[in-house]
């Protein structure tokens, strides 16, 4: 564990600030880290909380070998109280990110530098957004934005201090991304597809949204998956038993062997998340599991991860994920749907493009010019995809763009 000196901008002793890094989430109890992750009054997200960060330690995910090394950053009050925290881990790669930096080690390496390790505050192997900078809002006389910018300054101390090149903040809501900003960290945006629920009824009601050709495009591709005669169902829970857990991984490494190559997640992660945070679609050809959809649930949104199968099924990928996911939301209301990285295929599908973002503090200023001006370029880029693609790609009748 490290120690920072406090911060002193306030003449109550115990609202002084301090920040310490810790090396697992066994460092911390559980209740003063959710206080801080998922404050009252604020929507819940499964990826910052106290079980999913630790199931990845445990499992074995994330630690030693696998270039995640936990150090986790901590704020407390001259009193002792934990009123700010962020996941953080030194990297030795750039896997598992989904924010793609692999161009910027690679001209550093060249220039004579060393862009490894490197400082990383994120929700491991997740693109998904949500809060980073974990601050309590209930503690009288600190506000929750001074915390912020304590744990910002914190962080970057913490990378002046070590021999890390840089600091780097993946997926953060849109209000951190500007208030960093505004702190001098460098704001990155990208691009991803979400579903926003429009007070829909039924998943009939979002039929009735889009145009006349994408409407046919999804009932046809819906009847296509149910013409397989597979049995799909959403399990939550105490509905999903270990042998779903072993068909599923059995799923996921088969898209691992298919598409990247390595798996990320252990099978133990998988029992050890909490269920109650999980929405599994499960596809049965009788009584035999055959193909599965994880999402995390959050408290305004159902967030798409890990997808697999052990055979092709016509459409069913679709259904799986998307559709599925769509009708949860509906039922259940919650505002959006998250589909994870990428993926121009689900803009017909009802998710538009939505702007992501991350943030970046370069040690070297060599490395930290050339990259300001890739980050201004490439978000003028992305910014006029995303108003191309709402524009002239939307697959909503006119009226509900």
């Amino acid at each position: 564990m490290t120690q920072s000196q406090p911060t002193k901008e306030n003449s109550d002793p115990s609202l002084e600030l301090s920040l310490s890094t810790i090396e697992g989430m066994d460092q911390i109890e559980a209740s003063a880290w959710d206080a801080c992750a998922n404050p009252p009054g604020q929507p819940s997200n499964p990826f910052v909380k106290h079980s999913f960060l630790k199931a990845l330690e445990d499992s074995g995910s994330v630690g030693p070998g696998t270039g995640w090394q936990p150090l986790h950053a901590v704020v407390k009050a001259g009193d002792g109280q934990v009123v700010g925290c962020a996941p953080l881990y030194a990297k030795s790669h750039s896997y598992g990110e989904y924010v793609f930096d692999w161009a910027w080690a690679d001209a550093y390496q060249r220039a004579g530098g060393d862009y490894y390790p490197k400082l990383l505050c994120a929700a491991p192997f997740t693109p998904a957004s949500g809060p980073r900078l974990l601050a309590r809002g209930d503690v009288e006389g600190l506000s929750a934005d001074r915390i912020r910018s304590a744990l910002v300054q914190a962080l970057v101390q913490v990378c002046q201090g070590t021999n890390t090149s840089s600091l780097h903040i993946n997926f953060p809501t849109a209000f951190e991304a500007d208030f960093a900003q505004e702190l001098g960290l460098m704001k990155r945006v990208g691009l991803q597809f979400h579903w926003h629920n429009n007070g829909y009824n039924s998943f009939d009601d979002f039929l009735a949204a889009l145009n006349s050709r994408k409407r046919k495009a999804v009932k046809k591709e819906r009847k296509e998956a149910a013409a397989t005669g597979l049995d799909i169902r959403r399990l939550q829970g105490s509905e999903i038993s270990e042998a779903h857990w072993d068909a599923f991984f059995r799923f996921y490494m088969n898209t691992s062997d298919r598409k990247w190559g390595s798996a990320y997640l252990t099978r133990e992660f998988f029992s050890l998340i909490d269920a109650q945070d999980v929405v599994l679609v499960m596809c049965f050809d009788g009584t035999r599991p055959v193909a599965g959809a994880l999402n995390m649930l959050g408290g305004d949104c159902l967030y798409g991860r890990n997808w697999g199968c052990d055979e092709d099924y016509k459409m069913l990928h679709f259904e799986a994920c998307y559709y599925q996911a769509i009708e949860y939301a509906i039922e259940h209301k919650l505002p959006r749907v998250e589909a994870g990285a990428q993926g121009h295929h689900k803009l017909q599908r009802g998710y538009l493009p939505q702007p992501t973002y991350s943030l970046h503090w370069i040690k070297d200023p060599g490395l930290d010019e050339p990259i300001k001006r890739f980050v201004t370029m490439e978000a003028q880029q992305v910014e006029a995809e995303i108003a191309g693609l709402t524009e002239q790609e939307s697959p909503y009748r006119k009226a509900e763009c």
